[in-house]
């Protein structure tokens, strides 16, 4: 049924065929920069739309890879040009398309000098990110995986603040760093078990001791992807630094990535391992979850206050994959969508002041509310889905990561919930400050509220955290069976060997 066309080829490269269209754009400065924007936005609201035939027809209810295409590509070695989505990987996809409509129309007045080669670069990268979640096989994932790095750091490194230079290296030198040593590891793969093809590389059963060292190696990847303590000091600068549209990006989406690595191959393909390594897992996540969070509450600048509640709010998202329940990773999944969205929008709140009054300062700011009280609502509803306050999509993730922590490890439950304390105390800071108080400068009088623009940017951004916080069932519905099976394999590796065996004479 989801067979018949080539879907996720579709949604994968049509961002591609806009970013050629961008290219050919002639005439005088203005007339490029107005068209290479309507060009981007179109394209990009079209590939959201065909995406959505990812949500209609999908089937719910098996952990089978749906809406498969396969190639040849390397005749000869196996190398396929593989695509396919499960309940897992269809989301992050949907996410990605969803966003990126965004964005452009969040750099419409913000970015005006090289406007023709940035929107060429946002739907470059769109292509890197929609291809690495459909990617089925391992060459196949690590080019996408790899080739995102290249326009998020043009975006960074062109576009971005004062220090953008250092910033961009940095952002590229920590994520690549990790990487090198994912090939080896997928290059030792290849050799062991003659594939490349994700699916049965996933029913390999790798040994152990190659399992322990193939889980170190993929670890020091996505660990730096999540970003995970103490490898997360490259996401401040390289959110400071980043225009906002880049921010919303690398927040949404990117970060994303190694998380969704841990699913993708530590998890099922190495799971004595990942069994092995849990309480490693739980240590960097609760450091995360406390430290960055501490870290927050001091920070003057709002863009990196809200960069290192990104830290704290993955550390949930690493805590509940490796808790192997049910709920954990259900919350985890749930708590990617919901922060992909959440913090997406208040870098946007960021922006939106940002382009006012050209500062971050959170002390330059205060009484807000008089000036522009529609911004304040929407800022307001941003804030209660990142506290997770219920009703909002915030709180289903974290209430499902604390409810699986709670059966995997009561301790690391504990210190997570201090993480959710913490949390409204940092963002209810952020707000009181920039909202609040009286309306004392000058230029603050000036303000004006939310433009159409604006108000469109918005509006799709609120409907989502809402939907997700009062109607979850449909997400979850969405990747139900790939995390059962997911979970039946995660708890197998539990089992101690002698119990293994015994279960079987029985």
């Amino acid at each position: 049924m989801n067979e018949s066309w080539p879907i996720l080829s579709l949604v994968t490269f049509l961002p591609l065929v806009g970013a050629a269209l961008v290219f050919f754009v002639r005439g005088d400065a203005e007339t490029v920069a107005r068209n290479a924007r309507w060009v981007a936005l179109w394209t990009t609201l079209a590939t959201f739309v065909v995406s959505l035939s990812l949500w209609t027809g999908f089937e719910r209810g098996t952990a089978a890879f749906q809406f498969v295409e396969r190639a040849e590509w390397f005749p000869g070695t196996g190398i396929a040009y593989h695509m396919g989505v499960d309940g897992i990987s269809v989301l992050f996809v949907l996410l990605s398309t969803f966003l990126m409509p965004i964005c452009i129309l969040a750099s419409w007045e913000a970015i005006e000098h090289r406007v023709k080669e940035y929107m060429i670069a946002f739907l470059v990268l769109e292509t890197m990110m929609v291809g690495m979640f459909c990617a089925l096989d391992t060459v196949l994932f690590y080019i996408f995986f790899e080739a995102v790095l290249i326009p998020m750091f043009m975006i960074i490194g062109v576009w971005g603040g004062a220090r953008r230079v250092y910033s961009a290296f940095k952002f590229f030198l920590y994520t690549l760093a990790g990487s090198v040593l994912m090939l080896v590891a997928l290059l030792y793969m290849y050799g062991e078990a003659g594939t490349t093809d994700i699916t049965r590389l996933m029913g390999h059963g790798f040994g152990r001791q190659a399992q322990t060292w193939l889980w170190l190696a993929f670890f020091a990847s996505f660990a730096v992807k999540v970003p995970m303590w103490p490898v997360h000091t490259w996401l401040p600068d390289a959110h400071v630094e980043a225009p906002t549209a880049g921010s919303v990006i690398l927040a949404g989406v990117l970060l994303k990535m190694g998380a969704y690595g841990f699913l993708r191959f530590s998890l099922p393909m190495l799971p004595d391992a990942s069994v092995a390594f849990t309480p490693l897992v739980y240590t960097l996540s609760i450091v995360a979850i406390v430290y960055t969070s501490l870290v927050a509450l001091v920070q003057q600048d709002m863009k990196k206050l809200i960069a290192y509640s990104s830290v704290a709010h993955m550390g949930f998202v690493t805590l509940g994959i490796f808790t192997g329940t049910r709920q954990g990773i259900d919350g985890a999944l749930f708590q990617m969508l919901s922060h992909g969205v959440v913090s997406g929008a208040l870098f946007l709140c960021v922006g939106v002041v940002y382009d006012r009054l050209h500062t971050r300062e959170i002390a330059r700011y205060g009484g807000l509310v008089e000036r522009m009280p529609r911004y304040a609502a929407v800022f307001m509803l941003f804030t209660m889905g990142s506290v997770g306050l219920p009703g909002t999509s915030g709180f289903v993730g974290e209430f499902l990561v604390l409810a699986g922590a709670f059966q995997a490890s009561t301790w690391a439950a504990a210190f997570a919930a201090l993480g959710v304390i913490l949390g409204a105390a940092y963002m209810l800071y952020l707000y009181r400050r920039v909202i609040f108080g009286k309306l004392e400068r000058a230029d603050l009088r000036d303000m004006v509220d939310l433009s159409r623009r604006e108000i469109a940017l918005f509006l799709p951004l609120v409907a989502v955290v809402l939907w997700m916080g009062i109607q979850p069932k449909p997400v979850l519905d969405v990747f139900s069976a790939s995390v059962d099976q997911l979970v039946a394999r995660y708890q197998q590796a539990s089992i101690p060997a002698a119990s293994r065996v015994a279960s079987l004479a029985d």
